[in-house]
């Protein structure tokens, strides 16, 4: 069973009364398929929805997304979804660009389903896709209302692009911009990697997190990461200006894999939070850059 495309869903206020498909194919505003997963949660009725954006090389079936799945799905509906070139779903990866409308898609169909707040949290790639995303797509800066997020959790994600100072990331630099890279990328890692160039470079995630506030932001980083070192979100935290709350976890490497479940239980213990305040305050949230 597929979804409409994305932005022609049905709006409803009203949680639907019938069992909800657990396993969809949505369309992004450019026309790529991207496969999605939903997770009730513990009460169908909640209000409450935690989106998750994988990292590079990930897809809504590796072991680790299950298992963040997993933990949120103890305190709110869940939604799963690959990425554009990752898993099940269609299109090239474009390793942060047009992956903000993958994670629109997704947003909007947490919405179409009746949760009145949704929350992303994204690792990685992912993560600094949710900073981006939250930057163009709040509602009091002329971003749709149904594409708007209520919080944003960024975890090891970048501040900056084209970093290469780490052997890791000069190793994934290589498998995204050369030839033989992006073969070992298709057939090794199961990413199938766009060809071209940026063109235009997107908004980096340094430059989109002064553009989210007042939406709460949680950025959250292992200080033994091997990809991004500390001062990458210490610089996420800088430019939010009071606006985040930054976690630096003792001992934790890199993304999904290194997250373990204390952790995120505690990432779903401020979202809840969060949530609970938001509600309270009946506060808007805000971003602001290109129409999603």
């Amino acid at each position: 069973m597929s979804s409409p495309p994305a932005g022609q869903v049905a709006r409803s206020s009203v949680r639907p009364i019938t069992r909800v498909q657990r396993s969809v194919t949505l369309c992004t505003r450019d026309g790529v398929v991207i496969d999605a997963r939903y997770e009730p949660g513990p009460d169908p009725g909640t209000d409450l929805a935690i989106v998750i954006a994988h990292g590079f090389t990930g897809d809504l079936d590796r072991p680790h997304v299950r298992r963040a799945a997993g933990v949120f799905a103890k305190a709110a509906a869940v939604i799963t979804f690959s990425f554009r070139g990752h898993g099940a779903s269609g299109g090239l990866s474009t390793v942060g660009d047009r992956e903000v409308l993958d994670l629109a898609a997704a947003v909007e169909w947490a919405r179409s389903l009746g949760h009145a707040r949704v929350v992303t949290v994204g690792f990685s790639m992912g993560g600094s896709v949710v900073l981006r995303h939250a930057a163009i797509a709040g509602a009091a800066h002329g971003g749709r209302t149904e594409a708007r997020v209520d919080a944003v959790v960024a975890v090891s994600a970048p501040a900056r692009w084209f970093y290469r100072g780490t052997a890791p990331m000069r190793r994934l630099h290589w498998v995204v911009t050369r030839p033989a890279g992006r073969v070992v990328g298709r057939w090794g890692l199961r990413t199938r990697i766009h060809p071209h160039e940026w063109d235009p470079v997107p908004l980096s995630p340094v430059e989109s997190v002064p553009l989210i506030a007042p939406t709460p932001l949680l950025i959250v980083h292992g200080d033994r990461d091997p990809y991004f070192p500390v001062d990458h979100p210490r610089m996420l935290a800088a430019a939010a200006k009071g606006g985040a709350e930054l976690w630096l976890e003792a001992g934790m490497g890199h993304a999904e894999n290194a997250a373990d479940d204390a952790l995120l239980g505690r990432i779903a213990d401020w979202v809840t939070a969060s949530w609970t305040s938001a509600t309270a305050e009946g506060r808007p949230v805000s971003a602001e850059g290109e129409e999603l």
